[in-house]
């Protein structure tokens, strides 16, 4: 179903993601709509990161 290049590009984009809007909430002031859409996009990315993961290991 997934084929290895996309699920490799579907890991980078998780990753990216994930590592940018991480390192995000450390720099924004706490309570701001800026911390909740990082806080946000840090949960969706790890969401995506699962599924992918998921979809890997079932379909490989």
């Amino acid at each position: 179903m997934i084929g290895p290049q996309l699920g490799r590009a579907a890991f980078r984009i998780a990753f990216m993601m994930v590592s940018v809007s991480a390192v995000l909430i450390l720099v924004v002031t706490p309570g701001t709509a800026e911390f909740w859409i990082s806080v946000l996009t840090l949960v969706v990315g790890l969401l995506f990161a699962a599924i992918i993961a998921v979809l890997v290991r079932v379909f490989r």
